[in-house]
């Protein structure tokens, strides 16, 4: 049973981390997009 708490814990734990990871993504391509915008609008 302990072997399925640590299988358990470690999905969790993988699951979250790349979630983070494709919030930070999206927040990167957004900051970007505006920032593309922002010049087209400059020119």
């Amino acid at each position: 049973m302990t072997h399925f708490k640590i299988a358990t814990i470690l999905i969790l734990a993988l699951s979250l981390a790349s979630c983070a990871n494709t919030i930070r993504g999206v927040g990167k391509d957004v900051k970007e997009s505006a920032n593309a915008v922002g010049d087209a609008v400059t020119y």
